[in-house]
């Protein structure tokens, strides 16, 4: 017992480690630890309690008796402070927030920490709450096989509701409509929200800008179709996060382009907020932060070329080189702990939109948060599903 407790604290130590740290190098392993260092943020609590659990079986049949037992209970003690601390980091994510919104809404709207998250929230990382809400899946909105949405609404059926459209992530090769934002679309659809979740052919298949061409061929279906779910499309957001949060940024910036409409160029795709979380804004990587990790795997699997040798699809990929006066009000959303897509380059694209969109530019960059910071239900993700929701109910309200 002595053994296994000096294996498991250890390993217990480590895995807290990081969680805290989230080291952005050596790049080979970044994939790695982003998914531990996730887990570990944003599961923290439920680590927490198993470890003291399983801690205390192994103390009370006699493991802390010998030298490698109590090296290993120290190790998990250590592990404990580690996982309170962060614990303690996701109520930083409010302050954030608050200023962001507060550049949109001004400075005496309430903080987004106001009103208490429960615990039977927090209990439910996985499954957030389906009361109050309808779900239409596998709608068909496209010729391919992907080409699926579903549509949250308010169960009690009430119409003429604003309309949200979610682009999940996954690299542009993985991912599915089902495993993201599903708390803030939930949440959105039981305030009066319609909801739509899609998915879109992915790469090494596709290659883009085939991923965003469904996301448009979505939105025209939505302007079709969506008041039979009781959503008006005359206001209409979108939001992503990752992958999505690139696509969702190109949406908002190439309004009506042709070259992303072919077959539906008269389509309206215009909208009127659009809300990036930790997305990717440059696949030209001028400010250096994607050559050791993303660019190879976006010229093999997505692009099928290099920038030198496609200099305008890599800028008609990149929402940095798209940026324009008359983009919709924009709210970017960050970790500031993220390995997987730097938050200087969130930074960068938000300055650049700034500059010269007459519409609001908020920029929110949660401290410490990694990744998919927003995935699982956490007090971290509830504060950002709360300052989404004002942020978009000010972009169709004006209050």
């Amino acid at each position: 017992m002595a053994l296994v407790l000096f294996i498991t604290g250890i390993a217990a130590a480590l895995f807290t480690l990081l969680g805290i740290s989230s080291p952005r190098r050596p790049y080979f392993l970044v994939p790695l630890t982003f998914f531990i260092a996730w887990l570990a943020g944003d599961l923290a609590m439920f680590h927490l309690v198993a470890q003291i659990i399983f801690t205390t079986v192994l103390v009370a049949q006699g493991a802390a008796a010998y030298t490698t037992g109590k090296v290993g209970l120290a190790c998990m003690v250590a592990s404990w402070v580690g996982l309170v601390l962060l614990l303690r980091r996701h109520r930083l994510a409010a302050a954030p927030l608050d200023a962001a919104l507060a550049t949109v809404l001004g400075p005496h709207e309430p903080s987004v920490a106001a009103e208490p998250v429960s615990l039977g929230t927090l209990l439910r990382p996985f499954v957030p709450s389906a009361k109050g809400v309808r779900i239409a899946r596998d709608i068909v909105y496209g010729p391919h096989r992907r080409n699926r949405l579903d549509v949250f609404t308010p169960a009690d059926g009430r119409t003429g509701c604003p309309v949200l459209l979610q682009i999940h992530g996954g690299a542009w090769i993985i991912g599915n409509k089902k495993q993201q934002a599903q708390p803030l679309m939930r949440h959105l659809a039981r305030r009066g929200w319609v909801c739509v979740a899609i998915n879109y052919r992915l790469s090494p298949r596709a290659t883009f800008p085939e991923h965003l061409i469904d996301a448009k061929l979505a939105l025209a279906w939505i302007r079709e179709h969506i008041g039979e779910y009781g959503g008006d499309p005359s206001f209409l957001a979108v939001t992503g996060g990752s992958a999505g949060g690139h696509l969702s940024a190109l949406v908002g910036l190439t309004a009506n382009d042709p070259r992303f409409q072919p077959g539906f160029e008269h389509a309206d795709t215009s909208v009127n907020a659009c809300v990036p979380i930790y997305g990717v804004f440059d696949f030209l990587d001028r400010d250096g932060l994607h050559k050791g990790l993303m660019e190879p795997m976006l010229a093999k699997l997505v692009m099928k070329s290099r920038p030198g040798e496609a200099t305008d699809a890599w800028h008609a990929a990149s929402p940095l080189s798209q940026v324009r006066i008359d983009a919709p009000p924009f709210f970017i959303i960050q970790g500031g702990q993220d390995t997987l897509v730097w938050s200087e380059e969130a930074r960068s694209f938000a300055e650049a939109l700034g500059k010269v969109s007459t519409n609001a530019v908020a920029y929110a960059e949660i401290p410490f948060a990694q990744h998919a910071f927003d995935i699982m239900t956490t007090r971290r993700s509830v504060y950002a599903v709360r300052a989404i929701t004002r942020f978009l109910d000010h972009a169709r309200t004006g209050n």
